[in-house]
């Protein structure tokens, strides 16, 4: 019944027992439950066909909270969310992943803490949610040989952090999360999605049939380290050489500026000099655009999804980057996998780890997921 419910749907109880298949009393008791949790919420009555008019219920996702922190390379969003991965407040800061496990994670609790107390909602926190930029063995928590992260291999993230809230703690790769975030707020009713971050680094999470795919390790989606024939040699940081990350990602571009003549040191930098007006700096993002569509484009005629979307910093200089991939995708794959494919930017921009963060642990904690979209 609550997986009915989380659509955020008011239904009365007879609609509940149609969905449901549920006997009248087992609809009453289930519901009573619910309103006592308080989960779900008396919201009016619906139109009558005679006599009193019937009570309606919705989902509340304001009767919980979740503390979701998105741990970036240089950056960390904590964040206090209700059920549905709507933001109440949170903090952000430049942050280094690479000062390791326990400075990071005491700014991630003390940043928690604070926003606990704030607004008064430690007793309704029902889980943590934390995104990483590294490969993450879900069902343990713990970071498996993240080639940004020194010193986070194997550490035990969960135990950390649930020996302060003493709440479950669910942690995955940070692209993996904005996979589930843009999924469940931008495009909740395809089966098959694939979200591609590109920015200091690429990585892709993949939605089939509804799930996020993460493989046998956890390692689904590592598009970054395939190889592409464009690199001429160059090595990546995970120690290969001409991994798609090392020749199209931030890093990448901004090398190839510099040997241009053009100053630029970080990512954020390429996305001021296209505002700028920069033709090379432009050039370069549909440069990039190509190589990673020639990637994605066997990834479509593998996993056939419905969309493609794009996000992460260099997908916010305009289009430049999101036309390069179309123009390689569109021309490379079979006219049967491409006919409805779409390729879009990111709906949730910065927000979606900390959407999926939430997402996540809502549905490990509430034990259900949101019922197919047919069910109305």
């Amino acid at each position: 019944m609550l997986a009915v419910m989380l659509d955020g749907r008011p239904r009365t109880r007879a609609e509940l027992g149609v969905l449901t298949g549920l006997g009248r009393g087992s609809v009453g008791s289930k519901v009573e439950a619910l309103l006592g949790s308080g989960l779900l919420a008396p919201v009016g009555a619906a139109v009558s066909t005679g006599g009193r008019p019937p009570v309606q219920f919705r989902f509340d996702p304001g009767s919980r909270v979740v503390i979701a922190a998105d741990l970036g390379a240089s950056h960390g969003v904590v964040a206090l969310t209700d059920l549905e991965g709507s933001t109440i407040d949170s903090f952000s800061a430049e942050i280094s992943i690479a000062d390791g496990p326990d400075e990071v994670l005491g700014w991630v609790s003390a940043r928690a803490d604070e926003l606990l107390e704030r607004h008064g909602r430690r007793d309704d926190l029902v889980g943590v949610g934390v995104g990483v930029p590294g490969p993450v063995e879900h069902s343990s928590g713990r970071p498996v040989r993240p080639p940004i992260m020194p010193g986070w291999d194997g550490f035990d993230i969960p135990a950390r952090l649930s020996s302060e809230f003493h709440v479950p703690v669910l942690v995955d790769n940070d692209v993996n999360l904005m996979a589930l975030g843009e999924h469940a707020a931008a495009h909740p009713q395809i089966d098959d999605l694939l979200f591609v971050k590109v920015a200091t680094g690429i990585g892709a999470g993949i939605i089939t049939h509804g799930r996020l795919h993460r493989g046998a390790k956890g390692s689904a989606g590592d598009l970054g380290h395939v190889a592409s024939r464009h690199g001429g040699g160059v090595q990546c940081r995970c120690g290969n050489i001409d991994c798609l990350e090392a020749v199209a990602a931030g890093p990448a571009l901004a090398a190839r500026l510099r040997a241009k003549g053009i100053q630029v040191e970080r990512t954020v930098d390429i996305l001021h000099l296209v505002e700028a007006g920069s033709m090379e700096a432009a050039a370069e993002l549909r440069e990039a655009g190509r190589i990673i569509g020639e990637a994605l484009a066997t990834c479509v005629s593998l996993l056939n999804p419905s969309v493609i979307v794009l996000g992460g910093l260099l997908t916010r200089a305009g289009d430049h980057l999101i036309a390069g991939v179309r123009e390689v995708v569109y021309t490379r794959s079979l006219p049967l996998a491409t006919g409805s494919l779409q390729i879009l930017p990111a709906e949730t921009g910065r927000d979606a780890a900390i959407v999926g963060a939430a997402v996540m642990v809502t549905e490990h904690s509430l034990g259900v997921r949101k019922a197919a979209a047919t069910a109305s």
